[in-house]
């Protein structure tokens, strides 16, 4: 085995059998094929099956399974083993195998080490090796996870204190090079509100250049955990991100009416924030309000008529509502205004919808006579109707024509077919062998 080999594989699921399909096989009794193929450099395999010899008290077992792969020194392999051995309780060996990793300089190594140590009492250790790396990001969100049990909270604040200096404030997460001001303000607030010191956290976040990270607006999510309400609808009538906090608040506290006004009053006009329309139609739909959530995916859909991920949506919920007639008039009413003409991505919308309406068999003469209708990308989808309507062997004789485009899908049918074996030809192609050089010094066929 080979690290890097492996880790290629792993990451892109490609010449291995990946993790949904090793589940399929468990599910459908065939635990003696992830056992062999565990021992043959599937790591999907390797890792459910030790998984399930650790459940069955088979600790060693399970270890010698893993062995190969942490022989290796990959990465991925030494936290599978670390989380197992952690979860037997056996916390030592745990630690011992991660440090080893971290001495030896791998750069995720420090982080689980350290929280490890932490989850075991040895909350100091760990402060200890984090302190010097505060300016880099990563770890100085560990640090101040791990200093809760160290009672070195002051200590991080001192640290991160340093890394806000006055009069600067960042414009971009690229400004500035380590630990950047508006991280390192997020990192003392969260220290701050643990101790209880609420209003200074609020004071901090609201110091901020830049107030979200990935859709998430730290200092509405820290008003909505201390019940400020009235905080966070006024901060939320200047933040579009704190008004969808806002929105989660009011329904999770039951109410449903506020969470909707909340909502229609968040959303800016259609064609410039999607978004808000899609997550209304859902705020509806969650709540038995199925025909209004279509009305607003209508008009959305109309603003933005041919963004498939929209007429997904509503497609969805023409189908959940049990109007799927209604649903195909909408989509041949936009296909009409588009010029009456669709490219595959947004035909197949409709196909779920055929199906619900006129049957499987008119769904799949309809999308066959498409232009794109023979393509790899289009039987993935005929298959889906097949499967979906019980009929697994035609799903796989779609699948079999473009068989090296939708190998996963291919060979998950077979699966359940039984057919094992050319489930696992599909998975695990034979690499062909470089030729041999000829003993001349030309040649006339590769390699030359």
């Amino acid at each position: 085995m080979d690290a890097s080999d492996l880790d290629y594989r792993a990451r892109t699921r490609s010449g291995c059998i990946p993790p949904e399909l090793v589940s399929r096989l468990l599910e459908r009794g065939y635990a003696d094929v992830v056992e062999l193929q565990a021992g043959r450099g599937e790591w999907f395999c390797a890792l459910a099956w030790a998984r399930l010899l650790g459940e069955q008290g088979r600790q060693a077992d399970a270890l010698e399974v893993l062995a190969p792969y942490l022989a290796t020194g990959w990465w991925t392999a030494v936290v599978a083993a670390a989380e197992l051995l952690e979860g037997w309780g056996r916390i030592g060996e745990a630690i011992e195998i991660t440090r080893v990793r971290m001495e030896a300089g791998h750069p995720m190594a420090l982080e689980s080490y350290t929280r490890l140590l932490a989850r075991h009492g040895r909350a100091e250790e760990a402060f200890s090796l984090l302190r010097p790396h505060i300016d880099e990001p990563s770890l100085a969100m560990t640090l101040v996870d791990v200093v809760e049990g160290a009672g070195r909270d002051e200590e991080a604040a001192a640290l991160l204190t340093g890394r806000i200096p006055d009069g600067h404030r960042c414009d971009s997460p690229w400004c500035c090079q380590g630990l950047d001001p508006d991280a390192a303000i997020g990192l003392l607030a969260t220290i701050r509100e643990r101790q209880g010191r609420i209003d200074e956290a609020i004071t901090l976040l609201r110091t901020r250049s830049v107030t979200s990270v990935n859709g998430r607006d730290h200092l509405a999510d820290l008003l909505a955990r201390h019940d400020r309400t009235g905080e966070l609808r006024a901060y939320a009538a200047a933040e579009d991100d704190a008004a969808w906090r806002l929105v989660e608040l009011l329904e999770e506290c039951g109410d449903v009416e506020g969470a909707i006004t909340a909502c229609q009053q968040a959303h800016r006009p259609l064609a410039h924030d999607p978004n808000s329309a899609v997550q209304l139609a859902q705020l509806l739909a969650r709540h038995g309000r199925g025909n209004e959530a279509i009305d607003v995916m209508c008009a959305l859909a109309d603003a933005r008529n041919g963004d498939d991920w929209i007429l997904h949506t509503l497609s969805d919920l023409f189908l959940d509502q049990g109007r799927p007639d209604d649903g195909l008039a909408y989509l041949d009413a936009l296909a009409a205004a588009r010029g009456g003409e669709e490219d595959w991505d947004l035909y197949w919308i409709r196909l779920p919808l055929i199906a619900a309406h006129h049957g499987v068999d008119d769904a799949i003469a309809q999308a066959r006579s498409h232009p794109e209708g023979t393509t790899w990308y289009a039987a993935s989808h005929i298959a889906e109707l097949l499967a979906g309507a019980g009929r697994i062997e035609e799903a796989v004789t779609v699948l079999e024509q473009h068989a090296s485009q939708n190998g996963h899908d291919l060979a998950g049918y077979l699966i359940d077919l039984g057919r094992i074996r050319d489930a696992l030809a599909i998975l695990q192609p034979r690499i062909p062998q470089t030729p041999a050089l000829s003993n001349g010094p030309w040649h006339d066929d590769p390699p030359f």
